[in-house]
């Protein structure tokens, strides 16, 4: 009991340090010379019908928001609240319900104007009826995910038969290439997950999010990894097995943000991108089953283990095209993002452990040095078709 006294002692004495700096402080002062600082970030506008637009904002600044007007097209229009309310306290959502009578396929524009003067806009690019949580558009949006991942990810699995025949030259060339493929997902992954960090409210730190969910993935994994002796062995079918699995993680979370960009872009109206989106994840995603199989060409899997694998490296994206198409969530797409860079990152590792399990030399020898440049051309020659 003495020891934890000790040790809360000073986050006693921190606490009343805060109590009389925020009761006695000189805050008063600053607050009467400037105005307060205010903060809106706009997550999404929702059409759930005709004449009905729902603003969804959140409160990313330092002190509460009060939002006063609203004009939809450079016109004022009445709106409703939920809460009733019209002060966002910090870090608080506020839904701002406009019937607004708009265009199907037009462009709109919303601006809330704060009690201080302050205006905060997003655009609707493409007028459409958002998507609602019923029968018809849930087997649509599983539908676009069982194309886009989980099928193409099933056919990369049918390589496992061709690798098994192989000589040990060419399979260290295909493990290098799928080094190749990973690397290229970790940076593309990387790269979405600090552009969705831009777009959420500056109190719930972005960029920080993406920090914490890449390194706290690969501490996990590193930990699950040495949990048990056979999965940190890479000659042993068992810790072979466990480089498949991982890999079919790390691919899996990178899926689930490709689901969310499919889904959001089908909620918001882009059919066009949307299309174009999984037919290039389609060619993109058919060499990670290969990437999958490459650990364990070697060993005898069944065919349960290999359904297994390749339902969790696609299943991930018919979840992402349910977020993306009805919930989606700056916050939780950065997170998700994140979460896979780091899971891609430790696989990396992983892999090329079990490539140099002989001699360190094999990794630098030209089968490797080749198959991982193949890799990264054939991710970027497959990814040309998803740029927006």
């Amino acid at each position: 009991m003495k020891r934890w006294l000790q040790g809360l002692f000073p986050l006693l004495l921190l606490g009343a340090l805060l109590f009389v700096f925020f009761s006695f402080g000189p805050l008063g002062i600053f607050q009467a010379a400037f105005p307060p600082v205010e903060e809106l970030t706009i997550d999404k506008i929702d059409l759930p019908g005709p004449h009905r637009m729902v603003v969804h904002v959140v409160n990313g600044g330092p002190e509460p928001v009060t939002v006063a007007q609203v004009t939809v097209d450079d016109a004022l229009w009445k709106f409703t609240t939920e809460p009733s309310e019209k002060t966002i306290p910090r870090l608080g959502r506020m839904k701002i319900k406009i019937p607004y009578p708009w265009v199907e396929g037009e462009t709109h524009a919303v601006s809330l104007l704060t009690s201080t003067g302050l205006t905060f806009s997003r655009e609707i690019p493409v007028a459409t009826q958002s998507p609602v949580m019923n029968s018809t558009y849930f087997w649509t949006f599983s539908l676009l995910g069982l194309y886009a991942g989980v099928i193409p990810v099933f056919l990369g699995l049918l390589w496992y038969p061709f690798l098994r025949d192989i000589s040990s030259r060419w399979m260290d060339f295909f493990l290098s290439l799928t080094v190749g493929l990973l690397f290229f997902l970790a940076v593309d992954t990387l790269a979405e997950s600090l552009e969705t960090a831009d777009r959420v409210a500056g109190a719930f730190q972005g960029v920080s999010l993406v920090a914490m969910g890449i390194f706290g993935t690969v501490l996990l994994l590193f930990y699950l990894a040495r949990s048990k002796p056979g999965r940190s062995d890479k000659t042993t079918a068992e810790g072979r097995m466990w480089t498949s699995l991982m890999v079919a993680l790390g691919i899996g979370l990178h899926n689930l943000g490709e689901g969310l960009a499919i889904g959001s872009a089908y909620a918001i109206g882009e059919i066009a991108l949307g299309t174009f989106l999984v037919v290039g994840f389609t060619l993109h995603n058919l060499t990670e089953g290969l990437g999958i199989v490459a650990p364990i060409a070697r060993d005898r899997a069944s065919l349960g283990r290999l359904c297994m694998l390749g339902t969790l490296a696609g299943g991930p994206t018919i979840i992402g095209t349910w977020i993306g198409g009805f919930s989606y969530s700056p916050v939780l797409a950065t997170l998700f993002l994140a979460i896979g860079t780091g899971a891609i990152l430790q696989v990396i590792y992983e892999i090329i452990q079990l490539l140099t399990r002989k001699e360190q030399s094999a990794w630098l020898s030209g089968y490797s040095f080749s198959g991982f440049v193949l890799g990264l051309l054939i991710m970027y020659a497959t990814g040309l078709l998803t740029v927006a």
